[in-house]
Parts: C-alpha cells; sequence; structure tokens
C-alpha cells in the first residue's frame, strides 16, 4: 500500500492528513502545534516512520487572484526542509478556499460550538481537502 501525507500549513499549526494512493481515500489525521510555522521534529518523524509514504504535499497558500502571501515563502521552506530532513519528494498544491470549505463542513456537522473548538480539526481537514485535489490531479 502506497500513502501520501499532506500538510496544511500555518504559522500556529499545521494540518495533516493521509491518502491512501490506491483507494485514493483520504482522513485527515492530527495537528501538529507549530512555533513561527516551525514544527517539533519528533512529531514530524513519528508521522513519516508510521505511514512511510512515497511522497508528501504542501498546501501552498495564495490569494484568490493567485498572487503569493506573507505566510507562502514559509510554506515554501516548511516543504523544502520536509524535503531535505526526509529525502522524499516534496509537492506544492494550491490550497485557495480549503480552509473556508473545512469550515463550512464543520459548521454543518456541528455548528458554531464545533467551530469554536475545532481550529486543529479544520486544519486537519483543509489538508485532506489539499490531499484530495491532488489526487483527483494524478494519473490512475
Amino acid at each position: 500500500m502506497s500513502f501520501i501525507l499532506a500538510f496544511d500549513f500555518g504559522l500556529n499549526s499545521v494540518g495533516t492528513a493521509v491518502g491512501n494512493t490506491i483507494t485514493r481515500t483520504v482522513q485527515p489525521l492530527k495537528a501538529l502545534k507549530a512555533k513561527q510555522g516551525r514544527v517539533n521534529d519528533a512529531d514530524l518523524a513519528a508521522m513519516i516512520k508510521e505511514w512511510q509514504p512515497k511522497l508528501l504535499v504542501v498546501g501552498l497558500p495564495v490569494a484568490i487572484d493567485g498572487k503569493e502571501l506573507s505566510v507562502t515563502p514559509h510554506a515554501r521552506r516548511f516543504g523544502q526542509q520536509l524535503q531535505e530532513r526526509f529525502k522524499l519528494e516534496v509537492h506544492f498544491a494550491d490550497e485557495r478556499l480549503t480552509t473556508k470549505e473545512a469550515k463550512a463542513e464543520i459548521f454543518a456537522q456541528g455548528g458554531f460550538r464545533a467551530l469554536a473548538r475545532g481550529k486543529g480539526d479544520i486544519d486537519n481537514l483543509s489538508a485532506a481537502l489539499i490531499l484530495e485535489s491532488f489526487l483527483a490531479g494524478q494519473p490512475n
């Protein structure tokens, strides 16, 4: 079985999701705490060891018009660090509107309370949406 890990990069939290390349199914995992975009190396290493992905996908934050945001270079750096540390191929994927879509989905399931307590859930669902979009663009 082949897995892909996806990351919804944020300066304070990085959402994660895993996808199966054979069944093309995706599931959110757990958000990783970050300090100014830096995630605990041990947490990342444990996730890589557990899933043994064949590649990684990092959501690239861009504005609706496609222009880069102030956080975009940080996300690129995060992806480059993943590639260097774990020697895995890293793809960047447009993450426009994934957070908005994730919030809408969480709200539909549990209303304002679910949104209020669900920052990590939002990030993880965003990572799952990024990965679903990436997989949809891959040949069978």
